[in-house]
């Protein structure tokens, strides 16, 4: 337990830079302590940045604290140095799978802290304090262990590479700069390094604005969505409202007409019950005048026959019974068929109002659909970044500016085999799909280009050039006019030779446009259409001539 104890108290007194004991321990201002070395080394590569963050809890500063030893942390360390158990490496300090070895350990290699970029060799601690003691060395340049610190070696002459050959766009040694890249536009690696640190800090800076205004986009949007569906609740509970009182008031009616119905039912079945109630008391005085007469027949008596004759002979005046007569049910028939009619209305009354109901939805869908922009400023609201997909550029292409920029010379290139390659045609396709509303610009010069939109399949047609099959729609260009190619079929389109190529989408609508922009915004070409898949921007560049290649870039 006491042991155990000790091991804590060694963890609580330990770097966690190094993960060694402290040395010449030091209190940094949000309250963690390190070894006044590591510190110093960390914040010296943050030193660029203008930053010095704390390793553990990320806080920052933008002065560079002053560091000031910690007497009472430096007397517990040495009072636990003096217990005899001297930190030994910890599991933790062998290397892993995915850490870095120490250059310098024979045996098992622990895990190294620090990579030399002037020695190309990566530290475990231990071998490492050499940087931190030796004048010479603390001149070395340290980063985080690295794996890949021959890649800072020329192949060619075995040195390290401190240079930048601008004219190549290759890191370089100090014999290339003499020899093969004479004559070059060289820089040091820092040099260049520090123009492109301040071109990314610019870069960044563009790209966390966008991101800013894209999450203003997106909250508008999320607001437009919030009240679409809000308003549609609204209307689908008025109209279940509506229908439901309509549903009402038609069971109202079913009811009256049934009452009515069962009261004409009720008055002529009292009717004709009554009728046969006297029916039946005529038919009882009938048959006892009937038993009368029988009686009368069978007397013996000639003269009491002759006497009771005359009062028994005599009959009551019989009653008309030709009122007495089966009624048609012509009342129950013409309800039925009246209401049969009604029925007929109130179908054609509903398909009528049905269809008026959906043509409304529909205008006023096609209103939330905003016309097609006019002016510059309004298509830059549907701007967007797009990029060159590496993988599907043709072999006498190159890409450059973070592949936004494709030029064509009659070099070819030897690029990785990618089954999206396009290996016959000079083209290439956008990384980014397009869908919904989107508008971009590209900057063209040289001989001949094509700037189209195209479904991502199109390597599986017989000719995949842009605008020779059914799923390209494609504007070539060149010095003097125009022309649009679709499904094999081209054209000359009119409009001014520009340099600046304006194309906007709308995927749902089915719009594809191309404008020549200038001061003002000049239509070349509009295709209205269905697209069944998304698309993808695609850039075709002829080779030209060795003196003018051509070249296109996508603008932001």
């Amino acid at each position: 337990m006491a042991h155990k104890g000790v091991q804590l108290d060694q963890e609580a007194f330990s770097c966690s830079i190094c993960l060694d004991l402290l040395k010449d321990p030091v209190t940094i201002p949000c309250g963690h302590s390190y070894c006044m070395s590591c510190i110093k080394n960390h914040w010296d590569e943050e030193d660029m940045k203008n930053i010095h963050s704390c390793p553990q809890c990320r806080q920052t500063s933008t002065a560079r604290p002053v560091l000031v030893k910690n007497t009472m942390l430096a007397d517990l360390v040495e009072q636990l140095k003096k217990t005899g158990l001297e930190p030994a490496a910890a599991d933790h300090c062998y290397t892993g799978a995915e850490d870095v070895v120490c250059d310098v350990c024979t045996g098992r290699k622990l895990k190294a802290v620090k990579s030399c970029l002037v020695c190309l060799v990566s530290y475990c601690h231990e071998h490492l304090q050499p940087h931190y003691d030796v004048p010479q060395l603390k001149k070395h340049k340290l980063v985080d262990p690295s794996e890949k610190l021959q890649e800072n070696v020329c192949s060619r002459h075995d040195e390290v590479m401190k240079m930048f050959c601008r004219t190549d766009h290759q890191c370089i040694c100090y014999l290339c700069s003499v020899d093969e890249h004479k004559g070059h536009d060289t820089v040091s690696s820092a040099a260049e390094r520090t123009e492109r640190q301040t071109e990314l800090k610019v870069s960044r800076q563009k790209i966390q604005q966008r991101i800013k205004d894209k999450q203003k986009d997106v909250k508008v949007l999320q607001q437009e969505a919030e009240a679409i569906s809000r308003c549609a609740d609204e209307a689908v509970e008025k109209n279940n409202k509506i229908l439901t009182e309509l549903i009402q008031l038609m069971e109202e009616r079913r009811r009256d007409v049934e009452k009515q119905i069962r009261s004409k039912e009720e008055t002529e079945v009292s009717r004709v019950k009554e009728l046969e109630s006297k029916l039946e008391q005529e038919i009882t005085e009938l048959r006892r005048k009937d038993a009368e007469m029988d009686k009368l027949s069978h007397t013996h008596d000639h003269n009491q026959f002759l006497l009771q004759y005359p009062s028994v002979s005599k009959l009551s005046e019989d009653s008309d019974s030709s009122h007495v007569h089966i009624r048609p049910w012509s009342y129950f028939k013409d309800v039925t068929t009246a209401v049969s009619e009604l029925r007929d209305k109130l179908q054609h009354s509903l398909r009528e109002g049905w269809t008026n109901i959906s043509l409304r939805i529909t205008q006023q869908y096609a209103l939330l659909i905003k016309a097609e922009p006019q002016t510059r400023a309004e298509f830059l609201q549907y701007s967007r970044e797009i990029t060159l997909d590496p993988n599907t550029v043709n072999e006498y292409l190159s890409l450059s500016e973070e592949n936004k920029k494709a030029t064509c010379t009659n070099r070819q290139r030897k690029y990785s085999p990618h089954p999206n390659r396009f290996m016959k045609e000079q083209q290439v396709l956008s990384t980014e799909s397009l869908s919904g509303r989107l508008y971009w610009e590209v900057e063209w010069s040289g001989q001949n280009v094509c700037v189209a939109v195209t479904y991502k399949n199109i390597k599986t047609e017989q000719n995949a050039s842009f605008g020779l099959n059914d799923k390209s729609w494609a504007l070539y260009l060149n010095c003097s006019h125009y022309s649009f190619w679709h499904g094999g079929l081209g054209a000359p389109v009119p409009g001014p030779v520009s340099s600046r190529i304006g194309v906007y989408l709308d995927h749902t609508a089915g719009i594809l446009s191309f404008y020549s922009v200038s001061e003002t915004m000049t239509l070349i070409h509009r295709v209205q259409t269905t697209f069944t898949e998304p698309l993808y921007a695609g850039v075709w560049l002829d080779t030209g001539d060795s003196t003018r290649f051509s070249e296109l870039s996508l603008c932001p």
